[in-house]
């Protein structure tokens, strides 16, 4: 592919903000997005921003008792469009956007910080009861039907007397009916677990050697295809999530894609074969796997070898001296996106050509 053919990165928007940034999401069919954060006294942020005239506009802003981690509209129907939020106090709560003197709902979902959140069943993503997933320091893994007061409906952590590992990552998928769907969640040890909702029961598991920073799978509301881990130590590992074997488990490709930690995997919701990896170097690397050629059985009885394909490099940029903690594609124009880093900014950024790759 050459240099003119390649899929461009063009920062549109730079938006310097005067508390830190750990996520941003796109409010559902809209043209502004959400960010969230800490204040330097600890307290927490959320501001709306509007995109107009080649400017991020704000247009509400707010101020809780604890700092913000990480928020998602997954489990919000479209005409609602609450956002979930995770905070440093293991608190989840949902809110309307447009009253946010009050949380909507909210429960006391962890003893520790809340690192990570999901959320299906709304907004067009997956089947079913709308639930969110949180995963927490104190090594548990929850979701929740924000329809039910106080309690999980599942509950995922280690045997009294077990080590708690440090959950960093969680992330829902396999909803492509009303009865199945899948969990999956990274820890700080490596460790990365697949929970059958359905069965309430542990599906798979593997350990990566290195701390995980991110997991997602291509796409939520079909059948299990494929999932991305992001490690400390920069690589990136596809599972093809078509071929699981009892003794050899899934079917993976393993590459180093960055020279520092991967923050984050998000796949682009129009092509689920083209993701983005956000590194701790302040890059964003665009990617697009490539399936291998279809290899025909000789008969019924032929297991499946489970032949990865690869990937290709599409782009990169590097937008930042700090780490881009995360990345959220929006789901009405492709190839636009935005993203926080540790500098304390906020971009909007266009990804050109990406349905010609």
């Amino acid at each position: 592919m050459s240099t003119w053919e390649k899929p461009q990165i063009i920062v549109h928007i730079h938006k310097s903000l005067n508390f830190t940034v750990y996520d941003t999401k796109w409010i559902p069919s809209s043209a502004k997005c959400v960010v969230l954060g800490s204040h330097p006294r600890g307290t927490g942020a959320i501001q709306i921003y509007e995109v107009n005239k080649g400017e991020l506009k704000l247009i509400v802003q707010t101020e809780k008792k604890s700092s913000f981690k990480c928020g998602t509209f997954g489990a919000s129907s479209l005409h609602q469009r609450h956002l979930a939020t995770g905070d440093f106090d293991g608190r989840l709560a949902t809110w309307d956007l447009e009253r946010l003197d009050y949380p909507v709902y909210s429960v006391k979902a962890h003893e520790g910080i809340i690192n990570a959140i999901d959320g299906c069943g709304g907004v067009g993503i997956g089947n079913g009861a709308p639930e969110i997933v949180t995963g927490s320091r104190d090594g548990s893994v929850k979701v929740w039907d924000v329809r039910q007061k106080n309690n999980p409906v599942a509950c995922m952590e280690p045997a009294k007397g077990e080590a708690r590992r440090d959950c960093w990552a969680v992330a829902m998928g396999n909803s492509h009916n009303n009865e199945e769907r899948f969990v999956c969640s990274g820890y700080d040890n490596g460790d990365v677990k697949m929970f059958d909702l359905r069965n309430l029961s542990l599906f798979w598991e593997n350990n990566l050697k290195n701390g995980v920073c991110g997991l997602q799978f291509d796409r939520t509301d079909i059948i299990k295809n494929k999932l991305v881990a992001v490690t400390l130590e920069g690589k990136y590992h596809i599972y093809d999530l078509r071929t699981f074997n009892e003794a050899k488990g899934f079917a993976s490709l393993v590459e180093k894609a960055h020279e520092s930690t991967i923050w984050s995997v998000k796949h682009l919701p129009q092509n689920r074969d083209i993701f983005a990896t956000t590194g701790g170097n302040g890059t964003v690397n665009i990617w697009k796997y490539n399936y291998p050629p279809k290899r025909f059985k000789k008969n019924e009885d032929e297991t499946e070898e489970g032949v990865m394909g690869s990937v290709t490099a599409l782009q990169n940029i590097h937008l930042s001296d700090q780490p881009i903690s995360t990345l959220d594609w929006n789901n009405d124009k492709e190839g636009l996106f935005v993203c926080p880093s540790f500098d304390q900014s906020v971009r909007v950024c266009i990804v050109t050509k990406l349905n010609v790759v």
